[in-house]
């Protein structure tokens, strides 16, 4: 689809004490399938039972850069708390000496320094000490090290609602509190996002009724959370825009990211997947300050103009006794399912696609930087070798311009094709362009060549095969060159030959954290073997608006 990177102007109304985006001058459009679709909710697994957690990895030291690598929650974990789910929503977030990770069913403590658990319990346990009464998943976590405290985000025990836990101190193990709000009214509040900055949190959702009902941007201020009495969500406004597929819409993007930053300033930022083009959208929030939130305006929609993409396929692998579950795992779509981060006036963010930089039908990683200030496209990079599918991804920067991405990749090849975790390590140029530091990092590969769930081993799969849907990259704020990533891999099969007597035989997902260092890797050289610059691509509505591109193709 050709895409216009004209500026859409948006005014503003107030409708039900909410501010609902509205314009007039918007085109009609519809909102693509492949983001609005219903998918239907997480799957509990109430027949698929776990009679012991046997086959846990213990904690090891990677080469390199990559420091320990622990196993962290994995579907054996929340069956045996009684909340078995598909997929697990893996999160997670690094603090002050410990690591915390939270996943459909089930949250767990790390110590960060050995990968030890100190923690495990049901997310229903973990809520009920911060004073409420059921969840239904969704859950991020995030540290904040400003205030040296955590936030974790959920739904609550109705998908209408969001619920917030903070911590009294940065002791995850400690005494936590909390408050609840309403999200979308009789509906479903879906796919909540987290993120905060000097001023506010920022938690986006994507809003269901029978079908896609429109997004609403939640902005709460800082100090309203992070207090010394206990979070509230006074001062606290919605932005909301509707989606009716009437001409009055507008694309203000689907699963919204609030861009996480430590810059001072007013204004908050908001990134998310075009609803009706193959690109990014972004746009400010004027007007906030700590204490208050209800001051905040809108800025216009901007799309980025990234270079041609589509939605990824099923992921491949090798699935070498039926070859029928070759390709079903669902490597998600082009939607930001990570934090976005920004550093130094430059906005970092990664998408999973199907890029029109080659035809082989296979996921990559596009990597995005933009001006904080103007949105054009500062460079863009796919990672991704022909062969193999890569998918899940996610990102974080730190202040000296430092990144890290985790992502999984897949393929047919029997010898490595399995679903495997990597990171890859990043600087930034003072042209705003990552130089690769490391070259692919694997953490960890999965325990079986056929991951499915819904029937047993040597079966077709059964259902959708979701895969994610998050992965999370933090930033330790004890060590300036340092991050964690966590990902998803593929447990042995919950049956006699996997080690588990009695099991119910069906596969199981688990997950990986790895402490991931950028102090003191050396370059790696950027040869036509692995880098390459991709020409013939034009800049997409030049005679519009003309935005300045470096494109790339990281192959690893």
């Amino acid at each position: 689809m050709q895409k216009s990177t004209t500026r859409r102007m948006i005014a503003a109304g107030t409708f039900a004490g909410l501010l609902l985006a509205s314009t007039s001058a918007t085109a009609q459009f519809v909102a693509k399938p492949s983001l609005v679709a219903p998918k239907g909710a997480t799957i509990r697994l109430a027949s698929d039972i776990s009679l012991d957690r046997n086959g846990k990895a213990a904690p090891e030291f990677g080469n390199g850069p990559v420091g320990i690598m622990f196993e962290g929650v994995s579907q054996y974990d929340g069956a045996l708390l009684g909340r078995n789910f598909l997929p697990p929503d893996t999160n997670g977030a690094v603090g002050q000496t410990q690591y915390m990770e939270v996943t459909n069913g089930a949250y767990s403590v790390f110590n960060k320094y050995t990968g030890v658990q100190t923690s495990l319990v049901s997310d229903i346990a973990f809520w009920a000490a911060a004073g409420r009464t059921g969840a239904q998943g969704d859950s991020r976590v995030m540290y904040n090290a400003a205030a040296g405290r955590w936030i974790v985000a959920s739904f609550g025990a109705s998908v209408s609602d969001i619920q917030i836990a903070i911590s009294d101190t940065d002791n995850a193990l400690g005494s936590w509190k909390s408050t609840i709000f309403t999200g979308f009214a009789g509906g479903t509040a879906d796919y909540p996002t987290l993120a905060l900055d000097m001023n506010a949190v920022y938690i986006g959702t994507n809003n269901f009724a029978a079908n896609f009902a429109g997004t609403t941007m939640n902005v709460i201020p800082i100090s309203s959370l992070f207090n010394a009495v206990g979070p509230t969500t006074t001062n606290m406004k919605q932005f909301v825009t509707p989606y009716t597929g009437g001409a009055g819409d507008i694309d203000r993007g689907f699963a919204q990211q609030g861009v996480n930053s430590t810059s001072t300033g007013s204004t908050g930022t908001v990134i998310a997947a075009s609803l009706a083009e193959f690109d990014n959208i972004g746009y400010n929030i004027n007007g906030l300050t700590t204490t208050n939130a209800t001051g905040g305006t809108l800025t216009a929609t901007d799309y980025l103009g990234m270079s041609a993409f589509t939605t990824a396929g099923k992921a491949r692998q090798p699935s070498a006794l039926v070859g029928a579950n070759q390709r079903i795992v669902d490597a998600g779509d082009e939607r930001i399912s990570s934090s976005v981060y920004e550093a130094n006036g430059r906005i970092y963010m990664v998408n999973t696609v199907n890029s029109g930089f080659d035809t082989l039908d296979e996921a990559r990683v596009r990597v995005t930087i933009i001006d904080k200030n103007t949105f054009n496209i500062i460079s863009e990079k796919d990672i991704g070798t022909a062969g193999y599918d890569f998918f899940q991804p996610s990102i974080a920067v730190n202040a000296l311009g430092e990144v890290v991405i985790g992502y999984n990749r897949s393929g047919l090849n029997a010898a490595d094709g399995k679903i495997r975790f990597y990171a890859q390590t990043f600087t930034t140029n003072g042209a705003g362009q990552l130089v690769a530091q490391s070259g692919p990092l694997l953490l960890k590969e999965s325990l079986t060549d056929d991951y499915h769930n819904g029937s047993a081993f040597g079966a077709a799969s059964a259902g959708r095969q979701r895969w994610g849907d998050y992965s999370q990259v933090s930033i330790d704020p004890t060590d300036a060159h340092g991050f964690y990533v966590i990902g998803q891999f593929a447990r042995e099969y919950n049956n006699d030959a996997g080690g588990h007597p009695g099991g119910s035989g069906f596969a199981r997902w688990g997950t990986w954290i790895a402490q991931i260092s950028t102090a003191a890797v050396p370059a790696v050289p950027e040869s036509s073997t692995w880098m390459m610059m991709i020409a013939g691509f034009g800049f997409v509505g030049a005679s519009m608006r003309r935005r300045t591109r470096v494109t790339s193709v990281t192959y690893g």
